[in-house]
Order: C-alpha cells, then structure tokens, then sequence
C-alpha cells in the first residue's frame, strides 16, 4: 500500500525545532534538496505499490533521501539510520516537517530502499538532476527528427567514455576454498534436512572432520605445490559429491521442504560449483564460462583489468558518459564484455539527451577500432588519439597533432578522476551489497551523489563569490566616503 503525499518542498524558516532556533539557508543538505526533483520520483515509485492493500510504505522522498544520505555520508545503514534520528538538517532534506528524535524506520528497510529503485529508474532520476543543473530544456534540439535533415544542428561539446569495475565484497577466490566452503554448507543442509527425524533414524554419514582435517593440511601451509593442491581439490570433490548424492537422496523422501530459502539457494549454488570445478579439475584447465567464485554471490564475474595493481578484479563492469562535468551510467554487466563495443550507443545517448552529436569523443586506445572510427567518421565527430596511417612528413603540421593529441589525453583526465572520486570519497571501491540488485542500485546512487556534489560545489563558489563582491563594494563604498569627508576638512582648513 502506498500513500501519495505532498513532496511540495517545505521552506526551512516552516521547520520545527523543538529546543529554540531555526535552520541556515546555506546548509548544504538543504541546498541539495532544491536540486532533486521530487516530484517526479514521487510518480515513478507510487506505482510500485497498490492503494488499498498492506501496511503503507515509507515516501519516495524518504526511500531516496536514505540512500543519498548513505552515499554522501559513506556510513553503514546502521549509521545512516542514527545520523538521520540526531540531525534535524538531514530530517528536513528527507522531507520531515518538524524534528523528531525517533527512527523513522528499520535499518533493513535500506535493502528495501535499493530494491525498489532498479537500475533504469536511477538513470532517469540522474538524468532530471543532471537536466536541472545544465538548463538544457530550453537549449535542447528535436532529439526525434531525421538524421537526415539538412537542419541538424551541428556538433557540439565533448564527451569523455571510459570503463571501470567496481569490486564487490567477496574474498579472493580459490578452487580450494571454494570447494571447502561448498562442503561445510552441504552439511549443514544434512543436519538441517535430518533433524525431525533424530532419534528415528540414523544420520547419513560425512566425515566433515576427517575434510576439516585434509583441507586444513593444505591450507595452511605457506607455498604448497601444485601437485598437493591438486590432490586436496580432488578429495574435497569427492567429499562433496558425496554430500549433494545424500541430499538428493534425502530429498526424494521429500525433506527438501525443510529447508530454508537460503540454504535451498546455496544448493542450486553448490551443484554448479560442483559441476564447473569437477569440469575444470578433470580439463586440467583454470578457465570455464560463467564461473562461480562465491556461494553467496554467485552474480559476480572475474574480470580481467590488466592493471598493476589487481590484474583481475571481481564484480561489476561499468560504462560510464561524462559531459560538462557530469557523469551517467551507461551499463552496467556482471559478465566481462569489450567496453569498445559500447562507444557508439554512448553516442546515439549524447543525441537524445542534447539534440546533437558531440564535437569530439576523448577514449583510450582500447575504444579506437575501426568501427568506431568509421561511424564518427561518418558524424563529423572527432575521436582522441593519432590517425590512422603514416604521421605527416611536414614538421609544422606532425608539431600541431602531437599538441592535438596531448590536449586530448589531458581532456580525458576528468573521468578518470570520477572513478578516483567514487573510489576514495564513495563506495565504489568495494561494493558491500550483496544482490545484484541492490548492487547496481549502489552503483547508480553514486554517481548521482557525485552529479549532486558537483552542482552543490558550483553554487557554494557562486555564493561566496557574490558575498566577496558584495564585501569588495561596501569597501569601496566606505573608502569613498572617508576620502570625501577629509576632502572637505582639508578645504575647510
């Protein structure tokens, strides 16, 4: 059940303070809530919901507002609950009336907060920030006319494309201790599966110290060999092949109903874990399509990066769009894929979004094939980096593109700095939900943090720029008087 409320913003001097006082229009919290377009979130969430059944849900503008609030303040949804009980300016950008020092919900109602707001109804909210901000309603073209109207406006600005993975919360991955975690949740399934019936029957045997015991052997040494390390992956294969064929055998009997709905979960889980490491030990090979390397993520991919640093990163690969500063979320996978392929639907979505197609596209070398180069090609639109063919021979013009092409690497130093800014200041280092879902969700509220943040730097400037002036012209205005009066004293002398 939903119930529509007034999202009308609330002016601060209405805000009740229970303890005297009132808040300070220069705050920045409420500052960023004249940036948000409640309305319009109001309209796509309430659909969610139906009028007339259930408890009524938390507003639109309480579901978003928590986790902007998380974001920005980068705490646990623990924490966000509690800065939002202590801070009246928090309660006031959340769309509270007056101050109140209880908690206006459950910290779990976070996961539901992310669920509610999939992936493709973030963007559209990122987009009417990101809209408000740039004022391009009214600079805007008919995005929806024919390409090949002789009156399409010409190109226009430049648009920076790039890729990042933003890791998930798992630990790093190893045939072994895949394998012995499999195991131990099998067993539990057993015990789960036979405790109605201890007592009445005997429980079906596992040796789970006796594989406690053979993969601590291996485990703990500091170097082990290849060969140890293949024999232990052979004999926790074994040990969990034996668990999954007690459990089917268990659940002809009908006793998988005994199980919960996260055990029954991991074992779909358990049974391809099986399958792609039996596969895997049997090939002689490390390599297998759409491999598992968490039970309870088994979304997450190892995606090869080649970086110094972590050359394969585990979670989601992201596209990203930067323009004037602001950034969007163009995909978002779970599978490694080339981000080049992607380049020239990023740039059909610059035209719908401004009318026209950019003047240029700055792109590292990955994203310069040649299909790439022939569709800008074909849009007047001018890609970073060298040429095709033989540099020129004429000294004056190799001088020009060398200075070209140094300007262009300099141009795309912003997005780069986007993904350090959503690493270091965010969360987008490591991604602490854990369904695939609320993943992406926490991906998406980033970079919309990270729009709002900007045009909240952009009006703080703009205000103290106005102050200075303001400052600088009563000074001049007081030392135009004071010369003035000793002008007359020193007539009257």
């Amino acid at each position: 059940m939903y119930r529509k409320e007034d999202v009308s913003q609330l002016k601060f001097e209405d805000f009740y303070l229970p303890f005297g006082g009132k808040l300070r229009s220069n705050n920045r919290w409420i500052i960023m809530a004249q940036q948000i377009p409640w309305q319009d979130i109001e309209k796509t969430y309430g659909r969610q919901f139906c009028d007339d059944n259930g408890s009524p849900a938390k507003s639109a503008r309480i579901a978003i507002g928590a986790l902007i609030i998380k974001e920005r303040l980068a705490t646990t949804d623990r924490e966000t609950v509690e800065q939002i009980r202590e801070n009246p300016y928090l309660q006031y950008f959340l769309g509270l009336s007056e101050y109140t020092d209880e908690e206006l919900f459950h910290h779990s109602m976070m996961t539901h907060f992310r669920k509610r707001f999939d992936k493709d109804t973030l963007a559209v909210i990122n987009q009417l920030i990101v809209d408000k901000a740039m004022e391009s309603d009214s600079n805007k073209a008919d995005a929806s006319s024919d390409d090949k109207d002789n009156d399409e406006p010409s190109n226009q600005g430049k648009l920076l494309v790039d890729a990042t993975c933003t890791p998930a919360d798992v630990a790093y991955p190893t045939d072994l201790n895949l394998l012995n975690e499999a195991r131990e949740k099998t067993e539990e399934m057993i015990d789960v599966m036979h405790a109605p019936f201890a007592g009445a029957e005997k429980k079906p045997r596992t040796c789970r110290q006796k594989a406690r015991k053979a993969y601590l052997a291996v485990a703990k040494q500091k170097k082990p060999g290849a060969k140890k390390i293949r024999k232990a992956i052979g004999r926790q294969l074994r040990y969990l092949k034996r668990n999954l064929q007690t459990i089917d055998y268990m659940a002809s009997n009908g006793r998988l109903l005994y199980l919960s709905k996260r055990l029954y979960r991991l074992l779909l889980v358990s049974k391809e874990l099986f399958r792609q490491q039996r596969l895997m030990y049997e090939c002689r090979t490390h390599s297998i399509p759409d491999r598992i390397i968490s039970l309870h993520q088994p979304h997450v991919r190892p995606i090869v990066r080649g970086k110094a640093k972590s050359p394969v990163e585990f979670g989601a690969k992201v596209s990203v769009s930067l323009v004037g500063g602001f950034s969007f979320v163009e995909k978002i996978g779970w599978d490694a894929y080339n981000e080049s392929c992607d380049l020239i639907e990023q740039i059909k979505r610059y035209r719908e979004r401004f009318g026209f197609y950019p003047e240029s596209v700055h792109v590292d070398k990955l994203y310069r094939t040649r299909e790439n180069r022939n569709f800008c090609q074909t849009k007047k639109i001018r890609m970073s980096g060298p040429s095709l063919g033989r540099p020129s021979e004429d000294m004056v013009i190799c001088k020009q593109q060398k200075q070209l092409m140094r300007q262009d690497e300099i141009d795309r130093i912003p997005i780069e700095g986007k993904f350090g800014q959503g690493k270091r200041r965010f969360t987008l280092a490591r991604i602490m939900a854990k369904l695939a879902i609320t993943s992406e969700a926490v991906v998406m509220v980033s970079f919309m943090v990270m729009n709002l943040e900007k045009i909240l730097a952009g009006i703080i400037s703009f205000l103290f720029l106005l102050c200075r002036w303001l400052l600088d012209g009563q000074r001049r205005w007081l030392y135009g008087q004071s010369h003035g009066l000793f002008a007359v004293a020193a007539t009257a002398a």
